[in-house]
């Protein structure tokens, strides 16, 4: 499984012939949106539409999809800004081979009985930090982090200077200091194997172009 980064919540996911990207909604951001013929497009908010590309899937609510090797479960959630009992955003639990993955986006950090047992055990997390009241910052991202329990954790959506926010995101060094975690590696690219992950859980930075 391989994983890149492109700033705000935007990543994307590849394994084997197939290419899932998440959030791109780079266009809207001052950058060039990342999407490609073929990919799999999956957003945690509601999208009315990805134009100029031919996306193989389109996904953006809950529910259980399958595409090649990949099992993909969307998952109800209530964001950040829902009152208590809507749910207006969509995690996606990402399985691959003997990889399993969740990309929360902006979501509220606090889930019930329901959530956890969709989620069940997870891998890998990747989760927004730039807090202002935009997404969840440093503290919010621990309460997730310390109740599920990821081996490997990818912070998004601080403000790396490439991205103009509409409200102004941590950096990386003060999400980093927040957190209280000093990163295992800083790639471009980062390649998981099951093999590799530690019990210890462990925080990886992932450069943006």
């Amino acid at each position: 499984m391989d994983i890149q980064f492109y700033g705000a919540n935007c990543i994307s996911l590849g394994y084997k012939n197939t290419r899932l990207v998440f959030d791109d909604n780079l266009s809207e951001l001052g950058k060039k949106s990342v999407l490609k013929n073929g990919d799999v497009a999956l957003f945690t908010t509601q999208r009315v539409n990805v134009t100029g590309v031919d996306t193989r899937l389109f996904i953006d609510s809950p529910g259980e999809y399958e595409i090649s090797d990949i099992s993909i479960k969307g998952i109800a959630a209530r964001s950040h800004i829902d009152s208590v009992n809507a749910h207006n955003a969509t995690m996606y639990k990402v399985s691959a081979g003997d990889i399993s993955l969740l990309v929360t986006g902006h979501v509220y950090p606090h889930f019930n009985d329901d959530q956890l047992e969709a989620i069940g055990i997870i891998d890998v997390i990747v989760i927004p930090v730039g807090g202002h009241g935009y997404t969840l910052d440093p503290k919010g991202a621990l309460t997730v982090i310390k109740e599920l329990e990821p081996k490997l954790i990818i912070p998004t959506h601080y403000d790396n200077g490439s991205i103009k926010y509409p409200v102004p995101q941590l950096s990386l060094n003060q999400v980093l200091s927040e957190l209280s975690m000093e990163p295992k590696e800083t790639v471009a690219k980062l390649r998981i194997k099951a093999a590799d992950l530690s019990d210890v859980a462990q925080l990886v930075i992932l450069q943006t172009d």
